[in-house]
């Protein structure tokens, strides 16, 4: 058999590989347009609770770029107390594979790929969704995925107003702080979700709620406005989908009927949100099968719970920017 080697990224490769904001953008753009075009397979996560859902639980993800010739599957975990043993509540693996001959080709710290691609799929969807002279960001929110949806907005849009709120003060506090330090400009820390959000553009709700409430208000939304919701447990009001003009998903594969979590599942599982009522899929929108936002007066939600290829695709670009600048290892597997 020929010898088969693995490139090996671990945390402080990734760090060292620096993506700039665009690099990031780029690579799940790409993503999302293959999938629009029907060139990508999405398996719907699945999920392992080893004991309950209240201390965590891990999600797999699994998907196909054919574009960049790379399948992948990736674990995550998701353990909400982490921070009390000073570890961040996502730590993720990324495994990359040879679609053609199922041979491992790289194993990827995805820590930093789950946030960043996060961030970039709220950012892409407010360039195709949201008014293009939104001014104002409203986000619910500290974790990981928070830094990136902030910085590749304003990225975008460059805010004239960033309001940030989160359960612990500490929390909101230290974003706030990192926030400025790296956008050059003043970020403001509220204490509640109305201050926060209340009139904003741009409204982004990436909560940490131990179960399901309605802390999200519907008239706190303005006409025009831009509502991504995606914490784990939903915080929207029933009643919020009704002032939508439009409903975008990332995937209905993995929000529709039957499966578990997510800011619309009740949404869905009561039949509020269909895929007859659904606009479009962010993919179909990137590729312009379908259209984005045709109106400033349109009221527009967005709802994504993580795709795979997207993964994939920022995994396949830190591999690649990794063999220019000579950083990693490689792993002799056969």
């Amino acid at each position: 058999m020929q010898e088969i080697w693995i490139d090996y990224l671990n945390a402080l490769d990734a760090k060292a590989l620096a993506l700039t904001n665009d690099e990031i953008l780029d690579a799940v753009s790409k993503a999302l347009d293959a999938q629009g075009r029907g060139e990508t397979v999405i398996e719907p996560r699945v999920h392992l609770v080893p004991e309950s859902s209240d201390k965590g639980h891990f999600n797999v993800l699994r998907g196909y770029v054919k574009a960049l010739n790379y399948a992948g599957v990736k674990v995550v975990g998701d353990f909400v107390d982490n921070y009390k043993v000073d570890l961040p509540s996502e730590l993720a693996v990324l495994n990359l594979f040879d679609p053609n001959t199922g041979v491992p080709k790289a194993i990827i710290d995805a820590t930093a790929i789950t946030d960043m691609r996060t961030g970039a799929v709220t950012a892409l969807g407010a360039k195709y969704l949201a008014r293009k002279d939104s001014k104002v960001l409203g986000h619910i929110g500290a974790r990981g995925t928070s830094y990136w949806n902030v910085r590749l907005l304003d990225h975008l849009f460059d805010f004239e107003e960033i309001r940030v709120h989160s359960r612990r003060p500490e929390s909101r506090d230290a974003f706030a702080k990192r926030l400025e330090a790296d956008l050059g400009k003043k970020v403001v820390v509220t204490d509640n979700w109305e201050d926060c959000l209340k009139g904003a553009d741009i409204m982004v709700e990436a909560s940490r709620l131990p179960e399901p409430a309605p802390l999200f208000k519907t008239e706190w939304v303005k006409k025009g406005a831009f509502v991504v919701p995606y914490g784990t447990m939903s915080a929207l009001e029933f009643d919020l989908t009704d002032i939508m003009d439009k409903v975008v998903v990332d995937d209905w594969g993995q929000c529709g009927p039957g499966k578990p979590f997510g800011a619309l599942r009740r949404h869905v599982d009561e039949g509020k949100v269909t895929a007859e009522t659904l606009h479009a899929e962010i993919g179909q929108i990137v590729c312009g099968m379908k259209p984005g936002r045709e109106s400033d007066e349109e009221t527009i939600l967005f709802w994504h719970r993580g795709l795979s290829t997207t993964d994939v695709a920022l995994g396949a670009a830190m591999v690649d920017k990794a063999k220019e600048m000579n950083i990693g290892q490689r792993l002799r597997f056969a």
